[in-house]
């Protein structure tokens, strides 16, 4: 965001007879403007900055001091001379930067957010304007780069870097240990993460609106693409419990809506599905409701649960297909995914596809293009779909949070009336009523110990302490 180069400006231009010098620390290097000679004056290497402020040429004047925390430079440090001077110091969200000089100065805390997609948008149409087709396919490229990266003006706007960008969070990714996987035990909390342990190319922390509208901060992924990269990663080096433990963080944190579809990552852990299993409510049709329950396959066979996650990419950067795995967890990156926000494939007899989607309405219909559209992408990442998916039985189970209005009816494929449908499309709502079972369940934050979570993050930051 340039806050450092930003703030400088405005001092720069403020009134000089109230404030006649700023000072500018940024990595190893100083920058001391006097305004009323018009000078600045670069200092380099072993520095004070109280001796370069007893240097003014003219002494007992105010002065402002911006701290620019650069990696690998000098942090912030009690400065004896500057008296009632005022100072900001900017940072990464890494404590280590800046708690000693906190806890000495007692400063206000100040999140920066980074730029909402309305504010990306609206640059996007002022850079590519008068020409609106030109605008709207524009801003289809940033907004897919932000979904990617992030909000990140650096990056978003030049080929060239965004490239870059993407390639260094995927080797950043792919370095991940396990012992710094268990620093990233802080998401869906107001504590910074841990320090230089936590990429902040993954992950981001927020300023928002708390309980009674106090300002609060919270830590979330860096975006939707990276989120599911990142959670996938974690699940890989995470113990079970610690990482369900986590997603559970994330979903009930009121902010974190895009964050809801993590929820999938869930079923990793065998206390949630083993929880969850007695409050799965089959969801019938009307003219199908005094049949027999049909029991779900989670239910008859929870050995089978996905034991590791897999993200789909986009079909675009999608170059091999896959093999057909039972007990993967397989995560679509695309926000945009047809029918499903998650599914597995458990192998026992008969063959069975769960899916799963997360929502928050009462009802969560579909239509016949959208189920087709699935069986399409599935043709075309996984090897032999056509003869595998002959025979398969699918089920969806609907996952809502506890203040979601329950889902208590079937959920149909199409119009209630299908008269105007075309033939091949009353073939698929044929199939979507005979070979889809489907099933609710409420999700309950007490489903899992969540006192556990709060003992967790103690340890990390008695962890981090010890580091000091």
């Amino acid at each position: 965001m340039n806050a450092g180069s930003y703030l400088l400006y405005q001092l720069l231009h403020y009134d000089v007879e109230k404030l006649p010098v700023v000072l500018y620390v940024i990595g190893n290097d100083a920058f001391l403007f006097e305004k009323t000679t018009k000078t600045v004056t670069k200092y380099m290497g072993d520095f004070s900055i109280d001796d370069v402020l007893r240097s003014l040429s003219i002494p007992g004047v105010n002065a402002y001091i911006i701290y620019d925390v650069a990696k690998g430079g000098r942090k912030p440090y009690q400065i004896a001379t500057t008296r009632g001077w005022g100072m900001i110091v900017l940072s990464s969200p890494n404590e280590d930067n800046f708690d000693a000089w906190e806890k000495y100065k007692s400063p206000k805390r100040i999140i920066m957010n980074c730029p909402e997609k309305d504010d990306v948008k609206a640059m996007c149409v002022w850079m590519k304007r008068n020409d609106s087709s030109v605008q709207a396919e524009y801003w289809k490229n940033i907004n897919g780069r932000i979904d990617e990266v992030g909000p990140l003006l650096r990056y978003i706007f030049d080929d060239s870097k965004y490239n870059g960008r993407v390639q260094s969070c995927k080797d950043t990714l792919n370095s991940l240990s396990r012992i710094e996987a268990e620093y990233y035990l802080h998401f869906g909390t107001k504590e910074m993460l841990g320090g230089d342990k936590v990429s902040h190319k993954l992950v981001r922390i927020v300023r928002v609106r708390g309980v009674h509208n106090i300002e609060s901060t919270f830590n979330g992924l860096m975006s939707p693409y990276l989120g599911n990269l990142t959670l996938c990663k974690l699940a890989e080096l995470m113990p079970p419990n610690d990482f369900i433990l986590l997603i559970l963080a994330i979903k009930d944190d009121l902010i974190s809506k895009v964050l809801e579809k993590h929820s999938v990552f869930a079923f990793l852990s065998e206390a949630f599905v083993n929880a969850i299993i007695p409050k799965l409510n089959e969801l019938k049709m009307k003219k199908n409701k005094d049949a027999p329950p049909h029991l779900c396959a989670l239910e008859s066979r929870p050995h089978e649960r996905p034991l590791k996650p897999l993200p789909l990419p986009l079909l675009e950067n999608f170059e091999k297909k896959i093999e057909i795995e039972s007990r993967v967890l397989y995560k679509p990156v695309a926000q945009n995914f047809p029918l499903l926000d998650a599914f597995f494939f458990m192998e026992s007899n008969p063959k069975t596809m769960v899916g799963l989607q997360i929502t928050t309405a009462s009802e969560h219909h579909t239509i016949p293009s959208t189920v087709n559209l699935f069986k399409e992408n599935m043709a075309k990442y996984f090897n032999g779909w056509g003869e595998f998916s002959q025979g398969l039985s699918w089920e969806i189970i609907y996952i809502q949070h506890a203040d979601s209005t329950p889902m208590t009816g079937w959920q149909r494929c199409g119009p209630a009336k299908t008269d105007n449908l075309s033939d091949d499309e009353k073939e698929i709502v044929a199939f979507w009523e005979k070979e889809v079972h489907q099933y609710q369940v409420l999700y309950h934050p007490e489903t899992l110990e969540e006192k556990k979570l709060s003992q967790l993050w103690k340890k990390n930051k008695n962890r981090k302490q010890n580091r000091k």
